[in-house]
């Protein structure tokens, strides 16, 4: 039987001229002829992990797909990931990035749609993207619109959207992690009002996540930054805290409410809480470090944050893993969501339209993996396998 999962269809890897760092972009498949990835930026950013990224985006376009639904403007893409091995914060980091868009831009401009990832902004993206003389980094869509002028202007349109201070891009995705929790509680028959969560990560996702699980009722008792872990059992004053943060997610130790205690960077992960949300880097929870885990859900709002061997532990001990390919995968599918007009520029349209879609996923995805008896990973990769050759069958490929 041939594996729904081959390899991928594009490996490559560029050397800067200036400086000799190193950028990756994969391609893990074409649906359409095009395939969605971000692009991202840290130091160490190897091949393997951009690989996984991008086979992740694979299965996060088939899950979003309703064979069913007949009346959806937006079909699925191919997956795909870039990744920098470069430090956001080196001085000479822009330069790198603008120099590798350039060198990507026939793959951005034909097969390509990228945007922010971890350690860059959708703003910063942009401008590089244009100072490489890229249109848009998601031009490669462009032609599978029936209305191009009008759907770029919808999302343009949606990006300048602001909902008390964030931006409705920055939004989109918090609150699809955030829906991921609140139905793992409702199925667990847990009220709202009063469980407690945990956070790694305080930038676009962590930050967003915070504040619509604070809305929610949650309690947010622990948010670790790149300075260390900010704790309240009693509570933390999330609006306060956003508002002391910077461009990088890093909180103003000078701006803390009264009450807060500065916790060494992993107390997070040890903190007694019902959800963790691991929303900064991936690997964070290894074999090791899993043992200080009270929680009784890990909900993945950043990518590959739980190695394998530490989500077998954890399982082990009964504490279940939602994986990024599900509970982070509404970001991307709220841009494809407005480009291709499932839904307006409009905040509470998306909120609606992301809760919606993401109950939906989590309950298929937690039912099948209570029919299989099997972990919430093994039953997401098996529902996107289902899906894949239906895809195929209707759109083609190129693996």
């Amino acid at each position: 039987m041939t594996s729904p999962f081959p390899a991928p269809l594009i490996t490559l890897t560029w050397t800067d001229h200036v400086t000799g760092t190193q950028g990756h972009l994969v391609v893990d498949r074409l649906v359409r002829g095009v395939s969605s990835g971000g692009l991202r930026m840290r130091k160490g950013c190897t091949l393997t992990e951009v690989a996984g990224l991008a086979r992740g985006m694979t299965m996060k376009e088939a899950l979003h797909f309703d064979p069913e639904d007949t009346g959806a403007r937006y079909i699925p893409l191919g997956g795909a990931k870039g990744g920098i091995d470069c430090d956001p914060l080196d001085p000479a980091a822009y330069g790198v990035l603008v120099r590798f868009l350039r060198a990507m831009r026939p793959y951005v401009e034909n097969v390509w749609t990228t945007g922010e990832d971890l350690g860059l902004s959708q703003d910063l993206v942009d401008r590089a993207a244009a100072e490489a003389g890229l249109v848009s980094t998601v031009q490669a869509v462009y032609p599978l619109l029936d209305d191009e002028a009008g759907a770029r202007r919808r999302l343009a349109d949606a990006f300048a959207v602001t909902v008390d201070g964030l931006g409705l891009d920055e939004l989109a995705g918090g609150c699809g992690v955030a829906e991921s929790v609140l139905t793992a509680l409702d199925r667990a028959g847990l009220p709202h009002a009063g469980a407690r969560v945990s956070l790694q990560g305080f930038g676009t996702m962590g930050g967003a996540t915070a504040r619509f699980l604070s809305r929610a009722g949650l309690t947010v008792v622990a948010i670790a930054d790149v300075k260390g872990t900010i704790a309240d059992p009693s509570g933390l004053d999330v609006e306060a805290l956003l508002a002391a943060r910077d461009a990088h997610g890093t909180v103003d130790r000078g701006a803390l409410p009264k009450g807060c205690r500065e916790l060494p960077a992993d107390a997070w992960l040890a903190t007694d809480a019902e959800v963790l949300v691991p929303a900064a880097v991936s690997y964070a929870v290894n074999t090791v470090n899993q043992a200080s885990v009270r929680a009784r859900w890990v909900v993945e709002a950043a990518n590959m944050p739980v190695l394998p061997e530490a989500e077998s532990l954890l399982a082990d001990r009964g504490i279940a893993v939602l994986p990024d390919v599900v509970a982070n995968s509404g970001t991307n599918a709220w841009w494809w969501w407005t480009l291709f007009g499932d839904i307006g520029a409009d905040a509470e349209e998306a909120f609606g339209h992301i809760r919606h879609s993401m109950r939906t996923l989590v309950d298929r995805v937690l039912d099948r993996a209570a029919a299989d008896g099997c972990t919430p990973r093994a039953a997401a990769h098996a529902l996107a396998a289902d899906r894949l050759p239906v895809m195929a069958e209707r759109f083609g490929w190129y693996r």
